[in-house]
C-alpha cells in the first residue's frame, strides 16, 4: 500500500479548502488544521500557501505533459488530457485565478510551469540540455497564448469543449516547434 506524502496531504487540504472558500482567505494555520498537521509541519514542507499551489499544480501538470513521446503518448492526447483536467478543475482553478495576485499570482506561477515542461520536452527531443534562445522564445509565445486563453476558458469566457480547447492548442503551435512536438 502507497502511502501519501506530507505534501500531498496538505495540498490535499487545500484543494478541499479551496472548494468553498477564496484562495486569499486561507491561511496556513487552516490547511495544516483541515488534515491534522501543525503549522511548523506546513513550513517545513511550504514557504507558504503559494508555494504549495505552485507545487501541486506543476506536479500534477507535469504528469500529464511530459508524458509526450513516452508511453506511445501523443502530443495530440496530452493537449486533451490536459484539458480534460482543466475542464475537471475549472472551479478550483478559477478561485485561484481570481483570488491570487502580485508576485504570487497563480497565473504568473503556471506560465512559468508550462514554459519548463515544454522546455523539457524540447530539450529531451533534441538531445540537447540547452536551447537556442530564439527556440526559448517560440516556446514562450506559446505558453503566453496559451495559457491566457485557458483563463478565459476557465472564467466562462469561451464556450468550446476541452477536444476543441486541445485542438486550438495543438494548431496555435509555432511552426519551428512541431518538429518536437508532433
Amino acid at each position: 500500500m502507497k502511502r501519501k506524502a506530507v505534501r500531498e496531504i496538505l495540498a490535499e487540504s487545500f484543494r478541499e479548502l479551496a472548494e468553498n472558500k477564496s484562495v486569499d482567505k486561507i491561511t496556513v494555520r487552516e490547511i495544516a488544521d483541515n488534515c491534522g498537521y501543525s503549522s511548523a509541519t506546513f513550513y517545513r514542507q511550504f514557504r507558504d500557501k503559494y508555494d504549495l499551489i505552485a507545487w501541486d499544480y506543476s506536479r500534477r501538470l507535469e504528469a500529464i505533459i511530459l508524458q509526450v513521446g513516452v508511453k506511445e503518448c501523443s502530443w495530440r492526447q496530452s493537449l486533451i488530457d490536459v484539458a480534460n483536467y482543466f475542464q475537471k478543475q475549472k472551479r478550483y482553478l478559477a478561485n485561484l485565478f481570481l483570488h491570487t495576485s502580485g508576485l504570487d499570482s497563480f497565473v504568473c506561477n503556471m506560465r512559468e510551469i508550462h514554459f519548463s515542461c515544454l522546455r523539457e520536452i524540447v530539450q529531451r527531443v533534441s538531445q540537447t540540455t540547452r536551447l537556442d534562445a530564439k527556440t526559448e522564445m517560440y516556446i514562450r509565445i506559446y505558453v503566453l497564448g496559451t495559457v491566457h486563453l485557458t483563463c478565459e476558458w476557465i472564467l466562462g469566457n469561451e464556450s468550446v469543449g476541452p477536444k476543441d480547447l486541445a485542438e486550438v492548442y495543438e494548431n496555435s503551435l509555432p511552426e519551428p516547434l512541431r518538429q518536437y512536438f508532433c
